[in-house]
């Protein structure tokens, strides 16, 4: 099934590993979860462990948050802009717009595929750039995608069937759903919502009232 297809959420099934094969059957999440596993698998393969294989997973955790709330804000809730002749209006963007639009809609949860593509050299590259040897490359590369794959796996569990059986996952579930059918301007976290607490952007939701446009971004 192309990522582009939309796959209705009524289609999931409950099950853990039911909705992980639907999960799978999507391009973005397919690219992420093989790209994860060759660098997990390359990191295990050399070994040459040290303290900052434990740190650079550690830093990225408290990082995650933060650039989940800055993305979700800055970039997918971006109102399209004119420069000269031209109108800024990133894929990520407008794919975001049509995912308020219609939450149910699982064609339209993940971050776009050519996205992914086009992000995947800049983090090996990245990580290439701030580690000083190939182990802890690898360990960067690995990290940041295993964290990658945990926000697209929570982000779509939380739009499929799958009900929450954790206290953990209900928290995650309440509050994103809050952002998609409460009010848009708050609880931008997906998969960690320190961001909200840090932010200010997770109040108590009897003290917000109902948003006229949690289904059309920016509309007047």
């Amino acid at each position: 099934m192309s990522e582009e297809t939309s796959t209705s959420s009524k289609e999931t099934a409950y099950s853990l590993t039911a909705a992980f094969r639907e999960f799978m059957r999507f391009g973005s999440p397919r690219v992420l979860v093989v790209a994860a596993g060759l660098a997990l698998t390359a990191r295990m393969i050399i070994g040459q462990w040290g303290v900052w294989d434990l740190l650079i997973p550690a830093l990225l955790v408290l990082m995650w948050p933060l650039q989940e709330w800055c993305v979700h804000v800055f970039v997918l809730h971006m109102k399209p802009k004119k420069i000269g002749p031209l109108t800024l209006d990133p894929l990520v963007a407008r794919r975001h717009r049509d995912h308020h639009v219609d939450p149910w809609n699982l064609g339209v949860v993940f971050v776009p595929l050519p996205v992914v593509l086009g992000l995947l050299p800049v983090v090996v590259l990245f990580w290439w750039a701030v580690t000083p040897s190939v182990p802890l490359w690898l360990t960067g590369v690995a990290a940041y995608l295993a964290l990658s794959v945990s926000y697209e796996w929570t982000h779509y569990l939380i739009h499929s069937r799958y009900r929450p059986r954790s206290a953990f996952f209900k928290r995650l579930w309440t509050k994103h759903r809050l952002h998609h059918c409460k009010n848009e301007n708050y609880w931008f976290g997906v998969s960690m919502t320190a961001g909200d607490e840090l932010f200010g952007t997770s109040p108590d939701p009897k003290s917000v009232e109902t948003s006229a446009t949690c289904r059309d971004l920016h509309a007047k």
